[in-house]
């Protein structure tokens, strides 16, 4: 009978983590509650899974990956992977995918996405390849690499806390990667192909024509003794991926020659979306014109907001110099926005025919429905609210990155994770050290580590309980029943198969680490009740469990969803064939690396 009721609360929780209508979290203490409530564990087991080594560490896995994105250190990677699209754009799309893999085989594949999205997207027009073509094969590696070491993902880490709980070995630092290292290099040559195959350029399909990104336009000059003195202008261009669109030299704007060389305190007019406004105030040798006119530490303390000016405004008509701008509003402007619509009506009002001689955003008339790019004090920023002449749209999200850190960030970043990985100590205690010392010396500051999707955290703690649950009144074993009669038709092989399907479909509607919980004590009783080593068995189901790769709602893809303009039958297209792929080379690998050992 209790098995009867914990198969109950089992299914209402797949339910529950399948409705995307409640938040993840408040699925997740509702199946604590019903736990407790159901009588299957007590309040200290409902409470142990928040409280476990697997689930802290995961919390500060998520913080120092802020670390790593604060110092820069994926953003300088990307860079350095820009300049090889203006050489040989097959080349950078294969570095590019090799760098997104190897980062996400020990950090979150999520993070790793986020990171190089800007720079991919910047990237696609130097690769002369639509940005479309490239997201996807970057979200699905990130995948692929979360799988071939155990910190790449959190599924690795909570199979393996569960593989603990019920006495078996822990999966070692590495002991996916004989498995998920080749995979991951099959799975990304098989996603190049299939994207060729199975998802052409949007014009051939129907010439449908894809959403204008907004783009602001802005002016930005050389700092001091910046190394992009003496260097031809493609450099900037093409190198670093900044949309130039004209030299300001004697007060005229000269057209943007890619051979021209240039020369110290150079003015460049730049127009091109957000992040490529957003990427120069992190650049070094090159800055935002109103930028460096403020000092620097009072840059970093900034508040990025964008405006736009409504009918209603008294400042329609005039430029930013005229109103004193800076001294009215204590905020400077950036970069400014005019809708396509509007230029094309009223011809004087182009932004690229009036922005001339240096400062020339200040001399600019502002017009109805112009939009600014602001940064200034927070205080200030909401006494603008309340001003009449003009509308805050919202704040911007940025922070400059620490490159003078990035290394150190690496260093604390790995010694974590080698320390955890060789368990010289708990792997909680080594990253909650790690924490420590990545705020301490400056890699990032506490509020920004902090940030992490608690979400996560706390569906981790909830599942790990669910399965403690599970094993604890016997769920697993009686599913089992179910797949024994296989054995005779299909042999362990292809039950191996079966519960690998079933994890891949079971991530579908819910989250990767809920399928491989709850496929995972099925497994291990399976292959216990038919004599055989259950090793083979979980680590089959923990690998495809990151092979899902159906739809877009795994957070990697989700984040690639919008800026590569995807369809949700794209997934399916591109993402079935290689599900297919991965579940059939694991039904081959999984048993060469973890054989079928009979056990007594």
């Amino acid at each position: 009978m209790v098995t009867i009721v914990a198969l109950g609360v089992m299914v209402i929780a797949i339910v529950l983590l399948s409705i995307d209508r409640i938040p993840i979290e408040l699925s997740s203490l509702a199946i604590i509650v019903l736990l407790v409530l159901s009588g299957l564990v007590t309040p200290r087991e409902a409470l142990s899974g928040f409280s476990s080594d697997t689930a802290i560490f995961i919390f500060t896995l998520l913080a120092l990956t802020q670390g790593l994105s604060a110092t820069g250190v994926m953003q300088l990677v990307g860079r350095r992977l820009l300049s090889l699209s203006r050489f040989n754009p097959r080349v950078f799309v294969v570095m590019m995918l090799v760098a997104v893999c190897a980062f996400s085989s020990v950090a979150s594949n999520t993070a790793v996405t986020a990171a190089f999205l800007p720079v991919v997207t910047a990237a696609s027009a130097q690769a002369r390849v639509a940005p479309r073509g490239l997201l996807m094969p970057m979200a699905f590696t990130s995948m692929l690499g979360g799988a071939i070491f155990l910190f790449g993902t959190s599924t690795n880490l909570v199979v393996s806390a569960a593989l603990e709980q019920v006495g078996l070995e822990r999966i070692g630092f590495a002991e996916l990667a004989p498995v998920g290292l080749p995979l991951a290099v099959v799975g990304i040559i098989a996603t190049l192909m299939l994207m060729r195959r199975f998802l052409p350029e949007r014009g051939a399909e129907g010439g449908e024509r894809a959403l204008p990104r907004r783009e602001y336009v802005t002016e930005a000059v050389l700092t001091p003794g910046s190394r992009l003195v003496g260097k031809e202008l493609r450099y900037v261009t093409e190198g670093l991926g900044i949309p130039v669109r004209g030299l300001v030299r004697d007060g005229v704007t000269l057209p943007p020659e890619p051979r021209e060389v240039l020369v110290a305190q150079e003015h460049l007019i730049i127009a091109g979306g957000l992040d490529d406004i957003l990427r120069v105030k992190d650049l070094r040798s090159i800055g935002l014109s109103a930028d460096l006119r403020i000092p620097e530490r009072q840059r970093q303390a900034y508040t990025l907001v964008e405006v736009s000016v409504p009918p209603t405004s008294a400042l329609a008509g005039r430029s930013l110099r005229d109103i004193r701008f800076a001294e009215r509003y204590g905020l400077v402007a950036l970069a400014i926005h005019r809708h396509p619509t509007l230029q094309s009506a009223h011809e004087h009002l182009s932004l690229m025919d009036n922005l001339r001689g240096r400062d020339a955003l200040k001399n600019l008339s502002l017009a109805v429905g112009d939009m600014l790019l602001l940064g200034g004090p927070e205080k200030r920023v909401r006494e603008l609210e309340r001003d009449e002449e003009l509308t805050v749209l919202g704040s911007v999200e940025y922070q400059r990155p620490r490159y003078r850190r990035a290394v150190l960030s690496v260093c604390i970043f790995a010694s974590t994770v080698i320390i955890a990985g060789l368990r010289i100590t708990s792997p909680a205690i080594a990253g909650l050290a790690g924490l420590v010392m990545m705020v301490a010396v400056g890699c990032v500051d506490s509020r920004t580590a902090f940030r992490v999707d608690w979400r996560v955290v706390i569906m981790i703690g909830a599942l790990l309980t669910l399965g403690l649950a599970m094993e604890k009144n016997g769920v697993g074993e009686f599913l089992a029943q179910g797949v024994i009669p296989l054995v005779g038709i299909v042999g362990p092989r292809g039950v191996l198969c079966v519960l690998m399907i079933a994890t891949v479909l079971l991530s579908v509607p819910m989250s990767n680490q809920a399928a491989a919980l709850i496929m995972l004590p099925v497994g291990i009783h399976a292959a216990l009740d038919m004599g055989l080593d259950p090793r083979a068995f979980a680590m089959g189901i923990c690998l495809a469990a990151s092979y899902s790769f159906l739809t877009p709602l795994e957070p990697s893809a989700a984040l690639v969803y919008g800026p590569g303009r995807y369809r949700f039958r794209d997934f399916l297209r591109v993402g079935t064939p290689l599900s297919v792929l991965m579940l059939t080379l694991l039904t081959v690998a999984v048993p060469l690396v973890w054989p079928f050992t009979t056990v007594g």
